[in-house]
């Protein structure tokens, strides 16, 4: 007998049910890519059955939120077409496009700040001066002035808060989340303004443009946000640093928007008696995936569309490269504006 004819493919031996139950073992993307080299029936069949995409919401079950798969050069998304050909086309791209999102999340970017700027908070004692555009400054002090978030107090230690940001792409893995409390070393005792316990949700608005401040300013309540993650609580120290809150694994932010759940309160202010959570920090570690990933939303949210374009030359980065570089330079522009600010005799005016 031949090598030729002793040659079996797995395939066949086992059945299409057998195999299937073998595939789906597999938990790494580059054993599922070798896989599809073996053979043209092996690559066949893991596209056919959507091991890649399956493989990709067993690690990440945010994307099981994405309905749709389409190419930036193509006008077809991967719903099934009126042919086999068709069809077949879909289940190619979906399999490319998946295989290319996980290699992006997994990919060793560096590690950054990502949120892009602040979008309202359920609550502000003094407004502007304690408004949450100061959770994005690195310091508690700017221009010799305490620079912080707070709350309006609240008789009731149990009575939450949120704050809202949008990040610099619509999908962003994030890793943890920074949050350092407020200490008012102005008042008797030093107090530190912490919550009891904080949460992250992470997802896209359902309003028309996701991340309009003017809009979502407007927004009173968390009824126009789709969450498709929820973090565990947290317990947050009363203390005055920068504390790291490291979620369970990295998630995937579809939409762009991260909501800073502060569950509680543990700080009575002596003047009035009242409960208040004060920030004056707040940084989300990760890295956005774009430009090559985006996501479009259909129908208030409803449809989900994952559109990838081909990678095309290294260069293609460099809109991240700048956009960190004016991030970084942020801080100091804001003391610099602060400075002239001061300086000037003008009365402010409130920006729309």
């Amino acid at each position: 007998m031949s090598a030729t004819e002793i040659c079996l493919d797995f395939l066949e031996c086992l059945g299409p049910d057998t195999s299937s139950s073998v595939f789906v073992l597999l938990d790494d993307p580059a054993d599922l890519v070798r896989v599809s080299a073996v053979s043209r029936s092996w690559r066949k069949f893991v596209i056919a059955n959507g091991f890649s995409k399956s493989l990709c919401s067993r690690m990440f079950p945010e994307i099981s939120n994405l309905t749709h798969v389409v190419e930036a050069s193509s006008t077809v998304t991967s719903e099934a077409g009126s042919s086999s050909c068709a069809e077949w086309k879909s289940l190619e791209r979906e399999h490319k496009v998946y295989c290319y999102l996980r290699h992006s999340i997994a990919s060793n970017f560096r590690e950054g700040d990502c949120i892009f700027e602040s979008i309202r908070a359920s609550s502000t004692d003094n407004f502007p001066d304690e408004s949450i555009e100061n959770t994005l400054e690195p310091s508690d002090q700017v221009d010799m002035r305490p620079s912080y978030w707070s709350s309006e107090g609240r008789s009731n230690p149990d009575a939450s808060e949120t704050l809202t940001y949008s990040l610099l792409s619509k999908l962003c893995v994030i890793n943890e989340i920074i949050i350092q409390p407020f200490e008012a070393y102005f008042q008797p005792g030093n107090p530190i303004y912490s919550a009891r316990t904080v949460r992250f949700r992470m997802g896209h608005s359902r309003l028309a443009l996701e991340t309009s401040t003017v809009i979502e300013s407007q927004v009173a309540t968390g009824d126009n946000y789709e969450w498709t993650y929820v973090s565990p609580e947290f317990c947050m120290l009363q203390e005055n640093t920068l504390q790291s809150f490291k979620l369970p694994r990295p998630a995937l932010c579809i939409g762009g928007i991260l909501q800073i759940e502060l569950l509680g309160r543990v700080q009575v202010q002596e003047m009035d008696g009242l409960y208040y959570i004060c920030v004056c920090h707040v940084e989300a570690l990760g890295h956005p995936l774009t430009p090559h990933l985006d996501v479009d939303f259909v129908d208030g949210g409803q449809e989900k569309i994952l559109r990838w374009q081909q990678p095309q030359t290294p260069h293609s980065f460099r809109w991240y490269a700048l956009r960190e570089r004016i991030r970084h330079l942020r801080p100091i522009l804001g003391n610099l504006l602060g400075r002239v600010e001061s300086d000037s005799d003008e009365e402010p005016q409130d920006v729309i």
